[in-house]
């Protein structure tokens, strides 16, 4: 009995247009070997469904079977040619086969003969084969292309928006429920007091659903939406952002006011205060890692956060391991030297703070005159770049680019310049402001979530380093002068050196 291997392979779209499928391939290949008094020893199945990486590791098996069982096959079977391979490179290894190891290569609805007529015949289609392959896909990115330079998503629309026909062609429109959900959670979040947690369970108390299948809004979908420029109405295309004509969700000003607030941070699943690049070991220098342990106590199985360097189980490194309510007393104690319980030295303290703070007035001002200057020339920058796209200068991917950054550049401008506006008043009080933190940091941290901890963290320390079991931040002006204490090696007789007062930007 002869013995035969086997490949069948369909797209969705191939099955449509012609009629056939893998169920039908494998009978008509199956018939082909029951007819030549022979059997399929393996079938290879290539469905409509499958990825790239998964067609290409079907074909490396099936190759590498044949190579491996060419003294027992009598053929290789396929239902035509185009199936057993979309392009030329695949073909040469099939025909290889055929030459180098003895395998015939069957083509069971379109028989050829074994001879150079046959050769070319099969080739020939091979060479239609991939030219349509080829052709298709490029008309696929074209009309991609096109869609997105029509302003319109090329797949699904993101959470809010819903795709819709019309007129024959598919558009995008706000989805009223999950749009509406959209619009309540920049809200939120810009306007009001909230960590992405908070806002979660906001959500959740006025009633929202996310999706029927997953009622609670989940928090990296919060922050992801929070991310997305599709609601202030661009969409994205090979890592490019293009003006789109969907409705935008969010206005500008309020889609700036997030990102700031976000403040560049990337998103983190786990629930680790000090893990995430926050601390470095002062034994090695490396960074320091979280673990979560579960112990058993009598209410129950408890989880606690353990930090270590990354290099704890390498060579002579120290195996020191630091709990994360000793680091938190340790923060608890730095911020308990800050506070200043006299009212009257409070006050003083104040004042001084506020003298320091009177030529930032005119600092203001030249940076306004800056930013204005900065904005003129991003604007002919942008008529430039407008220029050369007209004149085919340059191709629509780099424009597109370069488009996204002039325009973030311009309303990151536009923020600081607002920014400056609403603060030219307010700038005798900044040093205030961060001194009525530092009274306060205690009791902030102490209700705060891991989210808002990492943003004090940020906000009072430079960095940190964890010496054996001891946290040693430096800390950020005026915040070190406050922990220091009053009256220190730097100040003279019983006045503070008013020159480290000084409140860098950095700090808030």
């Amino acid at each position: 009995m002869k013995k035969f291997a086997a490949l069948a392979r369909v797209s969705s779209r191939e099955q449509e247009r012609e009629g056939f499928s893998l169920d039908i391939q494998v009978d008509a290949l199956k018939r082909y070997a029951e007819q030549h008094e022979g059997v399929i020893c393996r079938m290879f199945r290539i469905a409509e469904t499958a990825s790239k990486s998964e067609e290409r590791k079907t074909f490396r098996e099936l190759i590498a079977y044949a190579k491996k069982h060419c003294f027992e096959l009598d053929g290789l079977l396929v239902y035509k040619v185009d199936r057993a391979a979309r392009n030329l490179f695949d073909f040469v290894e099939i025909e290889r086969l055929e030459s180098e190891y003895d395998v015939p290569f069957i083509c069971v609805s379109q028989p050829t003969e074994n001879n150079p007529a046959g050769r070319m015949m099969r080739r020939t289609l091979a060479n239609m084969a991939s030219f349509y392959t080829e052709q298709q896909s490029l008309d696929v990115r074209e009309g991609l292309n096109r869609r997105v330079r029509e302003g319109w998503f090329v797949g699904k629309a993101p959470y809010g928006y819903r795709n819709i026909r019309k007129d024959g062609r598919g558009i995008v429109e706000i989805d009223p429920e999950s749009g509406d959900n959209v619009r309540r959670m920049f809200r939120l979040f810009a306007f009001e007091p909230l960590t992405l947690d908070a806002l979660v369970e906001r959500l959740h108390e006025e009633g929202r659903i996310f999706r029927p299948s997953t009622p609670r809004f989940p928090r990296s979908s919060v922050h992801n939406i929070l991310r997305d420029r599709a609601y202030i109405g661009e969409l994205e295309y090979k890592g490019n952002w293009y003006p789109g004509r969907h409705e935008p969700l969010v206005d500008r000003a309020t889609w700036d006011r997030v990102q700031g607030l976000l403040g560049g941070h990337i998103y983190q699943s786990h629930e680790m205060t000090y893990a995430g690049q926050r601390m470095i070991c002062g034994h090695c220098g490396h960074p320091i890692s979280g673990e979560t342990k579960s112990k058993k106590t009598k209410a129950g199985m408890k989880q606690y956060n353990y930090y270590r360097c990354v290099y704890y189980n390498r060579g002579d490194h120290p195996r020191i391991r630091v709990r994360e309510a000793d680091l938190d007393a340790q923060v608890l104690a730095i911020f308990a030297k800050m506070r200043i319980d006299d009212e009257e030295v409070r006050e003083w303290f104040r004042a001084v703070l506020r003298s320091q703070t009177k030529d930032s007035q005119d600092d203001a001002r030249a940076q306004r005159a800056e930013l204005a200057r900065q904005e003129s020339l991003l604007v002919a920058q942008q008529d430039k770049l407008l220029d050369l796209r007209l004149r085919d200068e340059i191709d629509q991917d780099a424009y597109a680019a370069k488009q996204t950054q002039l325009r973030d550049r311009l309303a990151a401008i536009k923020l600081q310049r607002d920014a400056l506006d609403r603060s030219h008043d307010e700038t005798a009080d900044l040093a205030s402001r961060v001194f009525e933190l530092s009274q306060t940091l205690t009791e902030k941290w102490l209700t705060s979530d891991v989210f808002e901890k990492r943003r004090i963290l940020e906000i009072v320390f430079l960095n940190c380093t964890l010496d054996d079991v001891t946290l040693c931040p430096t800390i950020r002006k005026p915040f070190d002068v406050l922990a220091e204490g009053l009256i220190s090696k730097n100040s003279r007789g019983d006045r503070i050196r008013t020159c480290d007062l000084l409140v860098p930007n950095q700090a808030l």
